[in-house]
Order: structure tokens, then sequence, then C-alpha cells
């Protein structure tokens, strides 16, 4: 499977992606102690009282961002690993995954930083573009054998 540098290409993208969530993570976390905003009352309790155990808006938008990741990198995985064993060429795979790794990243920026509209839309789609060309290729190899 190492030999596969289709596989490989997916995996670094995969990486990098999984890394972007994990970042998201850890700005949430930042972003709910300095807005004094906790989901838990043995939080709010460690952290100042009842009282902060409260929704923000802000907290909520880096949530909503984690979602989404969610959402789309997750069928991204199980799309590029069966992707990857089609035999595409390397090139036009790269291309796919590259194209959805920056399509998410822009996304994630576009979210968190309340970039103008249609700035996340257009990066949301843009990374769908690649899903969709996997999943058609995917179901075009396996449909003989249904």
């Amino acid at each position: 499977m190492m030999e596969n540098e289709v596989f490989l290409s997916f995996t670094f993208y995969s990486t990098i992606l999984i890394l972007k969530m994990y970042v998201v993570a850890i700005i949430t976390g930042q972003v709910r102690l300095r807005k004094k905003a906790f989901a838990n009352p043995e939080d709010a309790l460690r952290n100042g009282g009842l009282q902060f155990c409260r929704e923000d808006p802000d907290v909520e938008r880096c949530r909503r961002a984690h979602r989404n990741d969610m959402e789309n990198i997750f069928p991204f995985l199980f799309l590029g690993a069966i992707y990857s064993m089609l035999d595409p060429s390397p090139a036009v795979a790269r291309i796919h995954f590259l194209i959805f790794c920056v399509g998410r990243v822009v996304h994630t920026i576009a979210y968190l930083l309340r970039l103008k509209a249609p700035a996340r839309s257009v990066a949301y789609s843009v990374a769908q573009l690649p899903c969709f060309s996997m999943a058609l290729q995917i179901l075009l190899a396996t449909t003989p054998y249904w």
C-alpha cells in the first residue's frame, strides 16, 4: 500500500485535514476560555461560577465550523480511500485531493474570520467537486458488480 502513489497522496492531504480539524477544536476551546462560555457546569465552576455555563455566538461559530468539517471531511476520507484503490492517474488524483484540501482550509478561514459572502459557500462548493467526481468514478467502477 505504501508503494501506491495515489494512496500516499491521499494520506498526505487527509492528514493535513485531520490536523486542521484539531486546530479548529483547539480554537474552540480557546474561544470558550476567552469568552467564559462553558458547556458544562463543572467547567464553569472551575472558571468563575455557574453563570458562565452558557452559550456564546463566537463559540457557536467555532462549533459550527467544526461540525461542518465532520460532515464533509469524513465522507472525503471514505471516498478518497476507495478512489485510491481504483488505480486512477496519480496526477489527477492529486488534483482531486488538493482541491478538496484547499477548499476546506479556505472554508474554515472564511467561517472563523467571518469573510464576506460568498467566500465560504464558494469554498464549500469547490471542495465538493472532487468528492462528486470520486463518488461517480467509484460508482462507475463498481456498477458491474451489483
